[in-house]
């Protein structure tokens, strides 16, 4: 990946900040509930959910395995439909491409499609390096751009800002970008989504590029699709003269009939709709419908590396519908920018720190940023065992080492080797209880463990001894 936010602490700290705004914590609080509410109940419709689940499971499962022979099959069917692959190992690479093309074309702005892949290696702020500006046209990124934030949720980016923080920003913000908000402007949802529609509508009309992700790609046809509510994402995707979308390679499916299971899962378990109002596919190019000139990059970026690991590569079957983020204990409290990266929640957590690596320190945190409560497994459209690749995590960031890594294995060999010794072990149980008096209550050394919990009191009585005394 690109690297983390610049700035950005380790989550616990990061974590700890974000807990103490109260605005910040009643916002997350109102929509996550509300958004899993909503799932729930859409969920509940179909009796064969279970099923639909396993065969999305299966159908990413076995993609992976083969997916160099689909990779291969997509390229080739794209290429026949009159487009244009290219291929990128990361994002340094990706955005030299993309801004190559952009060049290409004369133009210096693009509107974009809300898409992770970009975000994820640092599209816009490259293209306004080479002087492109790239314009968000879905209304919560539109939010996050003028309000120079950064997203939060990978569904509702701009989920931490209330409807009068919203309000603010339009009217302080959207003339610097285009059109005005009106004077006038109130924090009723009609009227904030007809002062971003007005905005954006100059925007989609003046463009000659346009760049987008892409929700999935079929392999046997080379068909691209996008799925979203606003519409947004469908004007960028027509009306442009040049297309420019960056995928990753995990977005590819094998056939046709596969988006029949996704198209069912996807769109209950993101936004709580039975079909997303907007699913947009597009093949190639075809003379007169659509962009003229359709490019696709391919993004690596670390997933090969995904791919590699037995346990971590079912991160790879993710479909970004963020039920994990919105049933997530953590994340309801701590919100997305804790987390340090355009991934944020149960998945980032074991998403980023692959593509990335540990070797920062809020990356090396992302695996602990967790309860290991199991709701994100529950939840999860694609049965991604999320605390499971948690835990595969930990102990990959514990072998790397470090002042409280190395602590932690020397105590964990200790104990090992009292267990392993029954009489050592009664003799210390012994010790302890005697001189439980004494015990501090916040032993040298423990004060992060201590500091959110009790250390249990140590008994009068060991229950060896006490089984000793009573047994019958």
């Amino acid at each position: 990946m690109s690297g983390v936010f610049v700035g950005m602490p380790a989550f616990p700290e990061a974590a700890r900040s974000a807990v103490g705004d109260p605005t910040l914590r009643a916002n997350l609080r109102h929509a996550t509930r509300t958004i899993r509410d909503k799932r729930a109940r859409a969920v509940a419709e179909l009796a064969d959910w279970a099923e639909l689940r396993e065969a999305g499971k299966r159908i990413k499962d076995h993609t992976l395995r083969h997916l160099d022979r689909y990779l291969v099959r997509l390229e080739e069917a794209v290429t026949a439909a009159g487009g244009t692959v290219h291929w990128a190992a990361d994002a340094d690479e990706a955005n030299r491409i993309v801004a190559g093309l952009v060049r290409a074309t004369g133009e210096s702005e693009v509107v974009k499609v809300k898409s992770m892949a970009t975000q994820e290696i640092g599209l816009n702020e490259h293209l306004e390096a080479e002087g492109i500006r790239a314009y968000e046209t879905d209304l919560a990124e539109l939010i996050v751009q003028l309000g120079e934030d950064r997203p939060s949720h990978i569904l509702v980016p701009a989920i931490h800002r209330n409807r009068g923080e919203i309000r603010d920003i339009f009217r302080s913000e959207m003339n610097k970008w285009g059109r005005p908000a009106p004077d006038d402007l109130t924090d009723t949802p009609a009227e904030l989504a007809e002062a971003a529609r007005l905005h954006l509508r100059e925007k989609f009309l003046r463009a000659k590029v346009g760049i987008s992700g892409a929700n999935f790609m079929v392999a046997e046809t080379g068909t691209l699709v996008v799925v979203e509510s606003e519409g947004n994402g469908r004007m960028c995707l027509t009306l442009p003269e040049t297309l420019i979308s960056v995928v990753g390679i995990e977005k590819v499916v094998p056939t046709w009939r596969d988006l029949e299971v996704f198209l069912q899962t996807l769109p209950r378990s993101s936004t709580a709709e039975r079909m997303n109002p907007y699913t947009s596919m597009w093949t190639g190019t075809t003379d007169g419908d659509g962009p003229r000139t359709f490019h696709l990059v391919l993004l690596d970026n670390g997933r090969t590396d995904v791919l590699a690991d037995e346990v971590g590569r079912q991160a790879l079957r993710c479909i970004r519908c963020s039920a994990c983020l919105n049933v997530c204990p953590v994340y309801e409290r701590a919100g997305g920018h804790a987390y340090g990266s355009v991934y944020p929640g149960p998945i980032g957590a074991i998403l980023t720190p692959q593509l990335r690596g540990t070797g920062s320190a809020v990356d090396a945190s992302l695996p602990y940023a967790s309860s290991l409560c199991g709701a994100c497994y529950e939840v999860c459209p694609v049965a991604i065992d999320i605390p499971e690749v948690l835990v595969h995590l930990r102990e990959k960031v514990t072998e790397r080492g470090g002042p409280g890594h190395r602590l932690e294995k020397a105590a964990v060999k200790a104990a090992g080797w009292v267990l392993d010794h029954p009489g050592v072990l009664a003799a210390g149980e012994r010790l302890a209880a005697r001189t439980r008096a004494l015990h501090p209550r916040n032993p040298p050394g423990a004060g992060a463990w201590t500091a959110s919990r009790d250390l249990p009191e140590v008994p009068a009585e060991s229950f060896r001894d006490w089984w000793k005394k009573n047994r019958t």
